[in-house]
């Protein structure tokens, strides 16, 4: 199970970015986080840079799959559903599930999805 954002296990560093502008001001090897937005999937594809994506859908989760998005974000309930289209379609893309806290590890783990991230590090979300 990846784990996103907890204080006990290490993980990758994450720039928040809303706009292809924003991107310079990363830091380098950073995953870049956004919202879907079509403009920010085509330009990390077309640049071939690693980023995470918060979809509220999933026909949002299968443009960011296609496009090569290294995880897929989404709430609870959402990522039960990609989750079983990601293993059905074998995406290379991870679906996380949204926690506030380790107390959820449990519960999103007998849901058997890829992992979860803190919300914590959606601040700008």
């Amino acid at each position: 199970m990846i784990i996103i954002g907890d204080k006990l296990v290490p993980f990758e560093n994450f720039s928040n970015i809303k706009e292809i502008e924003d991107i310079k001001n990363t830091k380098a090897n950073s995953i870049l986080l956004f919202v879907y937005k079509d403009s920010l999937l085509k330009y990390c594809y077309e640049n071939q840079l690693s980023f995470a994506v918060v979809v509220h859908d999933i026909k949002e989760a299968i443009y960011s799959n296609s496009l090569n998005a290294k995880y897929i974000i989404s709430k609870k309930k959402l990522a039960k559903k990609l989750q079983k289209i990601a293993d059905n379609y074998m995406y290379d893309s991870k679906i996380l599930a949204i926690i506030d806290s380790n107390e959820e590890l449990e519960n999103i783990s007998k849901n058997e999805i890829d992992g979860v991230i803190y919300r914590d590090l959606l601040s700008n979300k």
